[in-house]
C-alpha cells in the first residue's frame, strides 16, 4: 500500500496558502508495521480534539493539523508544526510521500477554509504525546477501515444531515478526516 501511494503522490510543487486565515494543512502519518508475518495494513495516526467553546471541530476525531500562520514558510511547514504542537511528533524523520489536492470542509461556515493533506510514512514506532489541543491519540488500521468492516453513519447534531463514517474502538471518524482517508485508500488501491 505504501509503495503504491508513493507512486501516486509526488512531493512536486507545494500548494501556496490562500492567506493566513483561510488555509490549513494536516498530516496523514502512516506507520508501516511491516515484517514477514504482517499483512500490508499500515496504520494512520488520528487524534480526538479537545473540547473548546467556539471551535467547530471541538471533540472531533481528526488528523493532526491546523491553520497556516504567517511564520510558516509554506503549508508543509504548517503540517509539521501542528503535528509537533498537537501530538509531540517530529515529522522531519518521516518520509514525505506527497500531498493530496486541497479540500474544503462542508461544515466550516460561510468563510470556509482550504485544507491540504500531506502524506508521511514512518517505519519507526512513534508514540504521540497529546498537547493541549488533543484529548487522545490512536492508530487506525487504514485498510481495515476501507474494508467495510468499520462502516457506519454519523448524524450531524441538531440537523437532518448524515455522513458516512467508520467506528473504531469507540471513536467515530467522519467528515473531512473520513474524506481524506478515503482518498488515500482510493489512491493506494487504483
Amino acid at each position: 500500500m505504501i509503495e503504491r501511494l508513493a507512486e501516486k503522490l509526488t512531493p512536486g510543487e507545494l500548494p501556496a496558502p490562500l492567506d493566513g486565515k483561510r488555509s490549513a494543512a494536516v498530516a496523514v502519518l502512516l506507520h508501516d508495521v511491516g515484517g514477514a508475518d504482517v499483512v500490508d495494513d499500515p496504520r494512520v495516526l488520528l487524534m480526538k480534539r479537545a473540547e473548546r467553546a467556539g471551535d467547530p471541530w471541538s471533540g472531533h476525531i481528526s488528523l493532526p493539523g491546523g491553520r497556516h500562520q504567517s511564520t510558516d514558510r509554506d503549508l508543509l511547514e504548517t503540517a509539521i508544526r501542528e503535528t509537533r504542537e498537537e501530538l509531540g511528533i517530529e515529522l522531519e524523520g518521516a518520509r514525505m510521500l506527497g500531498h493530496l489536492a486541497p479540500l474544503h470542509p462542508r461544515t466550516s461556515g460561510p468563510l470556509g477554509i482550504e485544507v491540504t493533506p500531506f502524506v508521511f510514512v514512518t517505519e519507526m514506532s512513534v508514540e504521540p504525546t497529546c498537547g493541549p489541543e488533543a484529548l487522545a491519540a490512536f492508530w487506525l488500521p487504514i485498510a481495515t477501515a476501507g474494508s467495510g468492516s468499520l462502516d457506519g453513519t454519523y448524524a450531524y447534531p441538531n440537523s437532518q444531515m448524515t455522513f458516512p463514517s467508520w467506528n473504531y474502538e469507540g471513536y467515530v471518524i467522519w467528515g473531512l478526516t473520513w474524506r481524506i482517508l478515503s482518498d488515500v485508500l482510493a489512491l493506494a488501491t487504483e
